[in-house]
């Protein structure tokens, strides 16, 4: 079952089996039959402009003991990763989830159910019962938040966890190639980000010290 699943973003570790993904989007270029098509050829550049667009009109409100992050979504380029973001967020999903792997210079990473418990053991388990087609389009620069999955030998597809997460800490273009889906960007709150990646951690880097979230959606 998916839910007995451990899952963490990004290395593998060993009890960690988890990465992300990301989306492109195929467009169509026609023009009249019969004429010269004079609209010029869309440039692999242009697509990745116009797949990088950040949405900061709705944005991802993750309030902490540490702080509040917010982040808009590139609804372009990774359309499903962000109605399911926003759809479990609005369900009330996320709070009281924790910040269950904290890594400095790497990636901090939260959103799993087996967190709002008192059981150790169990951060980084579990989802919300379904995974998310990768989307991919997005590149992995500090404060980009992507979606945290299984690794590929089980996992060929590269789909995403439902629930999972994780923002980076810096720059991570080695995760672009092994295919992780990013879907929005920290616009406010890194400097929480820092507070949070550095709380003392155990072996499983798992704060010892827990840091819930409430995440809301917010129009502005």
């Amino acid at each position: 079952m998916l839910n007995q699943l451990r899952f963490s973003a990004v290395i593998l570790l060993p009890a960690f089996t988890i990465i992300l993904s990301s989306c492109s989007q195929k467009q169509i270029h026609t023009g009249r039959p019969g004429t010269e098509d004079q609209t010029p050829a869309t440039t692999a550049e242009q697509k990745e402009k116009t797949a990088a667009e950040l949405n900061e009109r709705e944005v991802a409100v993750i309030e902490t003991e540490l702080g509040t992050i917010v982040f808009g979504f590139y609804d372009k380029a990774a359309p499903q990763h962000t109605a399911n973001f926003k759809k479990l967020a609005r369900e009330g999903f996320y709070d009281g989830t924790t910040f269950h792997r904290v890594i400095p210079k790497f990636v901090i990473q939260g959103g799993s159910p087996g967190s709002k418990d008192d059981d150790r053991s169990n951060d980084g388990i579990g989802g919300p019962g379904y995974t998310i087609e990768a989307e991919f389009g997005v590149k992995h620069t500090r404060g980009a938040v992507a979606a945290a999955r299984q690794g590929d030998d089980v996992n060929p597809e590269k789909r995403s966890n439902g629930s999972q997460f994780y923002i980076c800490m810096r720059d991570i273009p080695h995760l672009d190639s092994a295919g992780y889906s990013v879907f929005g960007q920290v616009i406010e709150g890194m400097e929480v980000a820092e507070k949070i990646v550095s709380v003392d951690r155990d072996g499983n880097d798992n704060p010892l010290q827990r840091v819930e979230m409430k995440v809301t959606i917010e129009a502005r």
